[in-house]
């Protein structure tokens, strides 16, 4: 079993996304350019509101106060916006937010206050959230526990644990079960001991393992596995398999239903190879925290891990780190204590702004946000060292993740990837059935940085879904190409 990675091996393609992360004066190692470090972006003042009668408002309501000089006008990006998303490809209820990264000027707002189904842009927010409760250096340990005669795998919610590494130019290097054994297997034989029954540990998170609204079909169909904090190579099964979120190019594979004890039996395989013999077949057991630690191994840095989450637009890593939101703010580590904790930290960090999640991932038809937050939330990371991750972390239109030519729904036909707009959108992909949305931030023609959100809850058919997200490719790429004055 193995996790598939996204590689980066191109050097032009990751200059290209460090060019444009300073460029866009976003934070890079944690430090800001001085601009951004003193930038207060409030995004609280009334916004002119377009009122949607099919996708957008009609040419000619814009209304608003008179725009700066040089900056897009309302009337600008209504006339770009409603060419760019034709009510019979989107549903015509389309929300859409864009403002001035510089002022916090919200340039244009449609139905931008009401909450509409996510998908995947669900993971902008949950990213924000767990970077500002838990910090970027957070790592997560899975330990292995001596209680009696017994050796104890507990799980400690880490989303990247695997079997083996990878190869060095794969990013980010997960802790692995193979150093784990190594390490056990050599504290056994310190005692004197050859074998040794296995139990383990999942006591971490509480409460259902799947969300509201999901199905097992997401299972099989290699979107999620059930949330539990002992996984390994993110419960993926080595047969093909196509995924149900086109959003989600990791997940081409199926997953098992039993994540727990597929990574026990797995940690068991690795210990026979260094000499121990588990007795029996692995059990479910507690360890007590008071109980002799044998080994650990920890995560790469969760600022790292919220990188690949948003790049791979990762499901398993957005339902654990959504958990260990709720576990750093003292609340019940279950779908329900995790979405009522990443609300709470955003309220903290001033989003105010409409949202309803039952999960982490955005996998779930129920979870509902606003534009507006969608942009905040950018916002408020894009000006906070603690944040970096959930800028630095958006696919690059044209190179990488969701965002690279083919890698996604969201491949470039509208023009995102290709043309003017290559490197210059950065942005978070979402889509479910009849869901296409997109949130993140580009430059203009005059180099002027927006952020945006545009959601389109309501496409009429599955069958439209990748017409949807081809308009809202070019929606997106109209922000970075025209002016819009």
């Amino acid at each position: 079993m193995f996790v598939r990675r996204t590689r980066i091996t191109a050097l032009a393609t990751l200059a290209l996304v460090n060019v444009f992360t300073l460029a866009a004066g976003l934070v890079v190692a944690h430090m800001l350019p001085p601009r951004l470090a003193r930038l207060h972006v409030p995004l609280t003042a009334a916004a002119p509101v377009i009122k949607a009668t099919s996708v957008l408002a009609p040419a000619g309501t814009a209304g608003g106060q008179a725009q700066a000089a040089g900056m897009p006008t309302a009337k600008g990006l209504l006339d770009m916006l409603s060419a760019a998303l034709p009510a019979a490809d989107t549903g015509g209820n389309v929300g859409i937010e864009v403002a001035d990264a510089a002022s916090g000027r919200v340039l244009y707002s449609a139905n931008a206050t009401a909450t509409a189904t996510p998908a995947s842009t669900t993971k902008v927010l949950t990213a924000v959230a767990a970077l500002a409760a838990l910090g970027p250096d957070a790592r997560f340990s899975t330990v292995v526990r001596q209680v009696g005669g017994s050796i104890v795998l507990a799980g400690g919610g880490d989303p990247t644990l695997a079997v083996h590494g990878y190869p060095s130019s794969d990013y980010p290097q997960p802790a692995t079960l193979a150093r784990l054994a190594t390490s056990t297997a050599k504290a056994l034989k310190s005692q004197g001991h050859r074998s040794v029954r296995l139990g383990y540990d999942t006591s971490l998170y509480t409460g259902s393992d799947m969300a509201a609204g999901w199905t097992y079909g997401l299972v099989s169909t290699g979107n999620v596995t059930p949330v539990v904090s002992l996984e390994v190579d993110q419960g993926r099964l080595t047969t093909g398999g196509e995924p149900q979120d086109k959003d989600d190019p990791v997940n081409f594979r199926p997953r098992t239903t039993y994540p727990a004890g597929m990574a026990a039996s797995a940690f068991a395989a690795q210990l026979e190879k260094n000499g121990i013999t588990v007795t029996g077949a692995p059990e479910r057991a507690t360890a007590p925290a008071s109980a002799r630690v044998l080994a650990r191994v920890s995560s790469p840095p969760l600022v790292q891990i919220a990188e690949q989450m948003l790049l791979e637009s990762n499901n398993v890593i957005a339902e654990n780190l959504a958990r260990h939101v709720a576990i750093a703010l003292g609340m019940p580590a279950t779908f329900t204590g995790a979405a009522a904790a990443e609300v709470r930290e955003l309220r903290r960090l001033g989003i105010t702004t409409p949202v309803s999640l039952v999960d982490g991932s955005g996998l779930s038809p129920q979870d509902g946000i606003a534009p507006q937050t969608l942009v905040r939330a950018i916002a408020v990371a894009a000006r906070t060292p603690r944040l970096s991750g959930a800028i630095t972390g958006l696919p690059v239109a044209g190179f990488n993740g969701t965002l690279s030519k083919g890698g996604s729904v969201f491949g470039g036909i509208g023009g995102i990837a290709r043309g003017s707009a290559r490197g210059v959108v950065r942005a978070k992909t979402g889509n479910l059935a009849t869901v296409a949305t997109l949130a993140g931030l580009a430059y203009d023609k005059d180099g002027r940085l927006l952020f945006f959100a545009i959601m389109a809850p309501q496409v009429p058919t599955a069958l439209q879904l990748q017409q949807a997200a081809d308009d809202i490719d070019a929606a997106a790429a109209g922000l970075a190409t025209c002016g819009c004055r």
